[in-house]
Formats: C-alpha cells, structure tokens, sequence
C-alpha cells in the first residue's frame, strides 16, 4: 500500500503518512529493509516530533505505579508493552532495580540511548540489560556494534504477591521472566489447597510454587528446558516450597502417565509458544495434542486450566481446539473463567494483537 517515499526519509526515521489524495494520514516510522516497512504511531494530523516518544514512555509508567499501583504488590512488571504503550519494537520489564528491553526494530534501537535515562528515571531503575534477536536485527538492518550494552548483570531476585522468584537473564527465554503470568499465578493458588497439583511446561516453576506455597497437597512440575528446570528448583528452595520437578519431553512424560492411569486433582498446561506464522498448521496441532493428553490426566470432576500465548491463534479457535480435544474424549468442561496478561500488558483498540495470551479455566466433568 506504500507509494512514493521522500528521499529524505532515512531508515528509522519518523515520518509523516499522507493519504493517497495526498492529505496528511498521521506519524510512522519508517524502515525500507523491514518485513513491516512502515509502523504507523499516531494518527494525529499535527506535527509531530521525538518527543511524541517520551509522552509514551511518561504514560506508561504512570499507567503501572500510578493508576494500577503495582509497586505494592510486586517490584517486577511491563514497563513498556510495545505498540500498545507507543514505543513500536521495544519490550521493557522492571525487575527490582533492572530493566529488561527486548528491542525488535531498528527505530528502537537507534532510540534506546535516549529512552533509557527516562526509563530508569520513571520506573525506578539502575541497571539494564538489553536483548536483539540474531535474526531480526539481521532483517531490520541493526547494526552488531553500537548501541546501548547491557550491564554486567547475571541475575536478581524479585516478588510478587509475596513469592520471590530469582531471574537469570543468562538463561531466561525473552526478558528473562514472564510476567504476564503474575495474577493467573496468583489465582491458580486458590484453587490448590488440598488438592494434588500437575504444572506442565512449568517453566521456572512459578505456578507449581504458587500452588505449594497455597497448601497444595502435592506438586509435580514438568518442563522439556534443563535450564528452565534447574531454576524451577532455585525458585522452590528460594520459598521453601516442596516440589517434584522433573525434566521431561511433556509429551512422551503424559503418555507414559496415562499408560500408568496416573491423574492429579488440578492440571495447568502453559506451553511456550507454538504457532510462529499464520498458516503454522503443526503449531496448532500441537495444541490440540497437548490439550488432549493433559486433560486425561485430570481427575474425575479435576480442574484443568489451559494457555496459549500465541498471536496467531485468535481466542475463539484456542477455546474451540481445547473443546474438541475434551468432546473426543467423552469429557465435558464447565468453564468458569478466562483470562489473559495482567493489567500492565495493556491492548490497544487499534491493535488487538497485542492481546496475545489466553488462559482457560474449567472443571472437568
């Protein structure tokens, strides 16, 4: 849909939008070499300068420690959730005194020397650590050298909602933690008292932990990442929390439970993400195939929560792959929750996929 572009307009730069009849259509930036040439910000028709970035970046904040007062509650959250704070191509997550950026186009890297002293003046932060996939920064055109570095930070531990979790950022998948998780872990720990708990693709261990610390009555976590698994255990030891964690192919490990008749009164399946493209059909079968093998290993009248944290794959489709996968086997779910990323993960009306994480919760009957 792009048409002439002004010779002026250098990769990276802010660039002002015009509708085919050549009247004004708002803000991008703009990069030639990218899959996604141009990212439209705003579609004011007054000018628009750098300082459009900074507002966002002040907006944010105040959206986290002013209006949602998540500092009470917890010192680890998104700080800056992409498209949906106006910062295009950059991720930022606040862990105690560290920021955590994954930058994912080149106008946020070129940027990024001039956001971070607000970004730690705003969130209270002094240290950073800086993430750029290989392979999209090979794309965007991010050059190897330059730019901010990252500080000389291993790892650091944090809280929320009482538990303390530590973060290596030498081993973490994306920013080094997932928070978007926080108040689904939370709300899973009240349904654990008592009850025998299964967490598969436990990661570092979060939901397992929040189930122990909740009176669980016994805890098993699985996760194909050795790493992952070694941190699940550093994070149990940390809470004092007792937990069977086992580093396994979370397929071939249910199979072998469901030759055993093995079952547990609460069953979480929080997988990474499968679906990588659009028509990504082995992603979705993989779904369907977890789904499957995790909802038999539910207990008579159990409860089973179910995640997805792929874009690609809309609400209803999850919901329906997560049904079917029951209706064949004879089960009924009776879901009585649904929920996604906690508030700081905030989506934009204009942008709906940045709301990408759905959790499902059900009893199974």
């Amino acid at each position: 849909m792009i048409g002439e572009v002004s010779r002026d307009a250098t990769p990276g730069a802010l660039v002002q939008v015009l509708g085919k009849e050549g009247t004004p259509f708002g803000w991008g930036l703009w990069n030639p070499k990218s899959r996604m040439p141009l990212r439209v910000v705003s579609h004011s028709l007054d000018p628009l300068d750098e300082s459009f970035f900074t507002s966002s970046i002040r907006r944010a904040a105040t959206l986290r420690r002013k209006i949602l007062n998540l500092d009470a509650t917890t010192n680890s959250y998104r700080a800056i959730h992409g498209d949906a704070d106006f910062l295009p191509g950059m991720v930022a997550d606040k862990f105690g005194d560290v920021l955590s950026v994954e930058i994912t186009n080149l106008a946020a890297w070129q940027r990024l020397p001039q956001w971070l002293p607000l970004l730690h003046e705003c969130f209270d932060t002094q240290r950073v650590v800086v993430g750029v996939d290989p392979d999209l920064a090979r794309i965007e055109g991010i050059p190897r050298s330059g730019g901010v570095v990252s500080d000389a930070v291993r790892s650091v531990k944090i809280r929320e909602h009482g538990v303390r979790y530590e973060v290596d950022f030498t081993q973490g998948h994306k920013t080094g933690f997932f928070c978007d998780q926080r108040d689904n872990r939370q709300r899973f720990g009240t349904l654990a008292a008592g009850r025998t708990v299964l967490d598969l693709c436990c990661y570092t261990g979060g939901f397992a932990i929040s189930a122990a610390l909740a009176g669980a009555e016994d805890v098993t976590g699985v996760d194909l990442d050795e790493s992952a698994v070694s941190m699940a255990k550093r994070n149990s030891n940390i809470n004092s929390a007792k937990i069977k964690f086992t580093h396994a192919d979370v397929f071939t490990w249910a199979r072998t439970m469901i030759e055993n008749g093995r079952t547990w009164d609460l069953v979480i399946a929080d997988p990474p993400k499968f679906i990588h493209g659009r028509e990504d059909e082995i992603g979705t079968a993989k779904y369907a195939d977890l789904n499957k093998l995790a909802l038999q290993l539910v207990a008579p009248q159990g409860l089973f929560v179910t995640c997805s944290c792929s874009v690609q794959l809309g609400a209803g489709e999850f919901e329906r792959i997560v049904i079917t996968s029951a209706h064949r086997r004879n089960m009924r779910l009776q879901t009585f929750e649904r929920t996604g990323a906690g508030p700081d993960h905030p989506s934009l009306s204009n942008y709906p996929e940045s709301r990408y994480l759905k959790v499902l919760w059900s009893r199974v009957l």
